[in-house]
């Protein structure tokens, strides 16, 4: 019998439905296992036990009377601790925050009670969602499921460590600049930014207004086509169709590893991919960067005013240069935001579909800053919150060393279905979503 950690969506649906499976009977399981392995992971920073034994004795009811809501009803998830969760406490892994509750849900979290899901707790992020991870915060950084000495990637990281060790089989992360497809990468699971606008922003704290993304992360490809269905993502277009390799991002642009770089051709061959070109991922890049440190710090500057000691280095570094960026400045990244995101239009004229680099690097160890600071910069995620394309990253193989190896695809916009389509594909050629040693 398959244990519950490692249910998929659809058999949890299935079990729900047959009697075999109770919502109850799973959270408690799950809840369980939290308690046994987070100590060591840190995924969570706080869980709601209460909350959600009583959702899933609702759901439960609901199943038992033929009336559930859906595929979601009484699935445990957790959520990204900058995103409001009523009755819990917003802290955005922060010491400048308050344990006041939220008094009401964030969209997302609303579309997630309409279909039933059971809140677990929120999870561990980087302080505001920027970056890290540090250990100058009031909560420790969550760890890789696949080595606990590395780090899980980020901002989402307790998310990605959450639904790779089992604890969850959905959480909602947020993704400014890669921030659901970086632990979906790091961890080896799926992680999906549906195109700008797509999922709502309403009660996220704000890191950048106009990069901000609601993102998904699962363990498997057919997991995120039931979680995404279910909150609203239009799925329609089911095939990948032409694929084109961005190669140049990662053997000219910047420099992915051997391990990195053969995995990625791998999967252009399997998808019969043929080479394009868009802008240099350094112009993505430049234009990432200003907007998010100039919105970012525009967001956050009373923090900056009132109690800069209480940021971490990492936040105060990362987000001071926004003070003094121009709105000349600025208003020339916007400029340029719109002739890189046509740019992208235009490649898909040629092909339904990209294929890219996600990280060029496996994860580093999580106690190492400088080489953390290194390899967050290798990605080619940011691209695709500068123009708003729907991506998803997935695992592309495991490195010699045991550590997730990663794979980008990104498609026109109102174009998931492809991504999934495209995911799909290359899951099977892969046999499947891989467990770590702790799952």
């Amino acid at each position: 019998m398959t244990p519950h950690h490692r249910l998929s969506l659809a058999e949890i649906a299935s079990g729900f439905c047959s009697g075999a499976l109770t919502p109850e009977v799973l959270v408690e399981s799950l809840l369980a296992r939290v308690d046994e392995i987070d100590g060591r992971l840190a995924s969570f920073v706080s869980v709601d036990t209460d909350g959600a034994r009583r959702a899933a004795r609702e759901a439960g009811a609901r199943w038992a009377g033929g009336v559930a809501f859906g595929p979601l009803d009484g699935v445990p998830v957790g959520i990204k601790d900058v995103i409001d969760v009523a009755g819990m406490p917003t802290r955005c892994h922060s010491r400048t925050t308050s344990d006041a509750l939220a008094t009401r849900d964030a969209g997302i979290v609303a579309r997630l009670r309409a279909q039933g899901a059971v809140i677990v707790g929120k999870l561990a992020t980087h302080e505001f969602a920027i970056g890290g991870p540090t250990f100058d915060l009031p909560f420790p950084p969550a760890r890789n499921p696949w080595n606990l000495d590395h780090h899980p990637g980020g901002s989402s990281s307790g998310a990605g460590a959450a639904v790779t060790a089992g604890l969850v089989p959905l959480a909602i992360g947020t993704d400014t600049a890669g921030s659901v497809r970086n632990p979906a990468s790091a961890c080896g699971i799926v992680g999906l930014k549906p195109g700008r606008g797509v999922l709502p922003v309403d009660g996220v704290v704000p890191l950048a207004w106009t990069l901000d993304h609601v993102g998904l992360l699962t363990r498997s490809v057919e997991d995120m086509a039931i979680a995404a269905t279910a909150l609203g993502v239009d799925l329609a277009a089911d095939a990948p169709g032409r694929v084109g390799y961005v190669r140049h991002f990662h053997d000219r642009d910047m420099t992915a590893s051997a391990e990195v770089a053969a995995a990625l051709d791998r999967v252009a061959e399997a998808l019969g991919a043929t080479e394009v070109t868009l802008p240099p991922l350094g112009d993505f890049a430049l234009v990432n960067r200003v907007i998010l440190q100039s919105e970012g710090f525009a967001a956050h500057a009373e923090r900056f005013r009132e109690r800069p000691e209480q940021l971490s280095a990492l936040t105060r570094t990362a987000l001071l240069a926004g003070a003094f960026t121009s709105a000349e400045t600025l208003i020339a990244a916007y400029r340029q935001r719109d002739v890189l995101t046509a740019a992208v239009d235009r490649a898909f004229d040629a092909v339904d579909l990209l294929l890219t680099a996600s990280s060029l690097e496996v994860a580093c160890r999580i106690d190492d800053p400088e080489e953390i600071a290194r390899t967050y910069m290798l990605q080619a995620r940011g691209p695709f919150n500068v123009t708003g394309h729907p991506a998803l990253a997935m695992m592309a193989g495991l490195s010699t060393g045991g550590l997730p190896l990663s794979v980008q695809f990104v498609s026109r916009m109102g174009e998931e279905g492809r991504l999934l389509a495209a995911a799909a594909t290359w899951e099977a050629a892969l046999g499947g979503p891989a467990f770590p040693p702790i799952g």
